[in-house]
């Protein structure tokens, strides 16, 4: 399989300004490679110029208007010898779930289109932020989890009922069927390419943050969602010993993987779970009462009472170990990072 070794390439990286982008910029840059990041609006790349300045003209902004439209990448894949595609809509609210769906399959079908058509000989690999949404939603009974799942009844539930499906419904369809259509694009055009595919997915997405962020209600929407619960004690109506029945990754780690998804030869063609595992909410009211010195003196955040917890989800996590072989960050050094992070931004 194809991949990228030499750090004297150009990576071009989708979504390069969101929380997971901008992390994956920053990786590329402090490993030698020059990245093209591709942002909605030249505002919407000037923080990221800002942080990576010391790297100068090794960072360099390309605009991606609708990523939807035909087209869209056309200019932006032309010389690259990488792409790390992470843009799509990530949030909860959407009325139609075409308008998560639409830009989600049309994103990677276009960069994928894109690389086909303007891609250069020097082309490797594309590797696409997916989503264990693509794998299963939420669970309250024992299950493990592999890449040789797909969660097709949110697909079903959005066909159904439209506006009327679950929010979680109109994500996780989303995820599902930008990456199926991924899949199914590079099995078509196979013969005719040089380069390959691989597919990341992560569960929740947690971590410290370094795009543009003014308040906590302009936080991407894990991280809120950890905010809430942990500062707010907002567990959206549920126990915390049982909810959310999921799993969790630190995002400099997810950062880490679609790198080394890019660099490892045998990622090509893979679709990669990368989870540090499960998690409910009670965990981590454990884990942050216990640190010292608290990384957040300001606030007084809760404890609730540690009990029998239910996590569900289990992932099968050996295609990461053999294939990318991360050592993941501990809930300790996550919660410590984004609390001292939270205490510098006073919130």
């Amino acid at each position: 399989m194809p991949a990228v070794t030499d750090t004297n390439t150009i990576v071009l990286v989708t979504g390069a300004n969101g929380f997971v982008g901008t992390w994956i910029v920053g990786d590329l840059l402090r490993g030698g490679y020059s990245v093209r990041a591709a942002v909605r609006n030249e505002g919407r790349g000037k923080h990221l110029l800002d942080i990576y300045k010391s790297y100068g003209d090794k960072l360099k902004l390309v605009v991606v208007g609708d990523i939807s439209e035909s087209g869209a990448f056309d200019v932006a894949v032309k010389g690259v010898d990488a792409i790390i595609h992470t843009a799509s809509p990530v949030h909860l609210s959407a009325d139609d779930p075409s308008e998560l769906i639409d830009p989600a399959v049309g994103g990677v079908e276009g960069i994928l289109e894109s690389a086909l058509k303007n891609g250069s000989d020097s082309l490797k690999r594309i590797v696409i932020t997916s989503s264990c949404a693509a794998i299963i939603a939420f669970s309250l009974t024992p299950v493990t989890i592999s890449e040789a799942i797909w969660n097709e009844a949110p697909v079903k539930e959005c066909e159904e009922k439209g506006r009327d499906a679950s929010s979680l419904a109109k994500y996780s369809a989303s995820k599902t069927l930008a990456e199926k259509a991924a899949w199914a694009f590079y099995e078509k055009h196979k013969p005719e390419i040089k380069w390959d595919i691989s597919t990341i997915n992560p569960p929740w997405v947690f971590g410290p943050v370094i795009h543009e962020v003014t308040t906590v209600n302009s936080l991407n929407s894990s991280s809120r969602f950890w905010h809430n619960a942990i500062v707010k004690e907002d567990f959206d109506g549920y126990s915390p010993l049982t909810t959310p029945g999921h799993g969790w990754v630190d995002v400099r780690d997810v950062a880490t993987a679609h790198v080394r998804a890019m660099e490892v030869p045998n990622a090509g063609g893979e679709r990669i779970i990368v989870s540090a595992g499960s998690f409910v909410w009670q965990d981590w009211l454990d884990v942050i009462s216990k640190l010292s010195p608290n990384p957040y003196p300001s606030r007084t955040l809760p404890r609730r009472t540690p009990g029998i917890c239910q996590r569900a989800i289990t992932f099968d996590t050996s295609k990461e170990k053999r294939i990318l072989d991360i050592k993941f960050r501990t809930m300790d050094e996550m919660a410590r990072d984004v609390l001292a992070d939270y205490e510098r931004r006073g919130w």
